[in-house]
């Protein structure tokens, strides 16, 4: 079951908040003046700690007004500065780990309303090379992560594992064969290379002899055996670091602007199930 965690924070800090309101201006006068009442009746009878029982808010009150402060920052922190998430899969690699706990700057593209994800404000849009987090189009309720390739008036051609953006060969740099680590082992074997995406430099993987398959899944974009779109105005074309094993753009399409959450920028843990922690991944950057 899908969980909308800003949508719980909605509902959590409107709760509260007009408990608290609810209680300031129309029940606590009547609450204080009955407790009063009861506590000059029993007068001396009572200890300290029957006293304070006495005169204590409601259980529902006084969660409201513990809980209402914390709630409402959060909301506001998540909502509109940093969102945390966490990397499920290997698509990102080698740059981004299973297990990597990472920041996102929601500012970076826009401040939308929780829940509602209306743009209020722009504060800038994706640049090529930008590692972005975004709605999956296919199902809004699940954040996916991956490059910026493509942005509005783009032309991206991805023929035989190599990137054309508006008619220049993206350069690839041969790094070597890749040792991987953790739920990562699995790409041993495969080629690292560091690629210069318009001024933007990081590493990719690929993998030998395993063919491009996004022309089988998403013919859209396919032109004579490799991909060839110009990207539409408001819409993104996205592609995963570790390119034979991403799910991307190639396959479901393009993002629409509406549908971005924000810039990823550093890892600040890592935890890979059945492998530990990978200390030397906390507080990485991410490129």
């Amino acid at each position: 079951m899908d969980f909308d965690i800003a949508l719980v924070l909605v509902v959590l800090t409107f709760a509260s908040g007009i408990i608290w309101i609810m209680d300031k201006y129309l029940w606590e006068k009547e609450r204080k003046a009955r407790q009063q009442a009861k506590l000059d009746k029993k007068g001396k009878e009572l200890t300290e700690q029957e006293r304070d029982a006495l005169l204590a808010d409601p259980v529902i009150v006084d969660y409201a007004k513990s809980l209402f402060p914390i709630f409402f920052i959060v909301l506001l922190l998540r909502s509109f500065i940093f969102e945390p998430f966490r990397i499920p899969s290997q698509s990102m690699m080698p740059n981004l780990w299973v297990g990597d706990f990472i920041l996102v700057n929601k500012f970076s593209y826009g401040v939308r309303l929780p829940v509602l994800n209306l743009e209020i404000l722009d504060t800038g849009k994706p640049k090529n090379g930008d590692v972005a987090v975004f709605r999956y189009p296919v199902n809004p309720s699940i954040n996916f992560i991956k490059r910026v390739i493509g942005v509005p008036g783009d032309h991206v051609i991805y023929k035989n594992k190599v990137l054309y953006i508006n008619g220049k060969m993206i350069p690839q740099e041969l790094i070597g064969v890749y040792q991987g680590e953790g739920s990562g082992e699995k790409m041993t074997g495969a080629i690292l290379k560091n690629e210069d995406l318009l001024g933007v430099k990081h590493n990719i993987l690929l993998v030998p002899g395993k063919p491009d398959y996004s022309h089988m899944y998403f013919s859209k974009f396919y032109k004579e055996g490799h991909i060839d779109l110009v990207v539409p105005e408001g819409h993104y074309f996205m592609m995963g670091d570790n390119r034979d094993e991403s799910h991307d753009s190639r396959f479901w399409g393009l993002v629409p602007q509406e549908n971005l959450v924000g810039k990823a920028f550093m890892i600040w843990f890592n935890w890979d199930v059945g492998h530990g922690l990978f200390w030397e991944r906390i507080g990485n950057t991410i490129e």
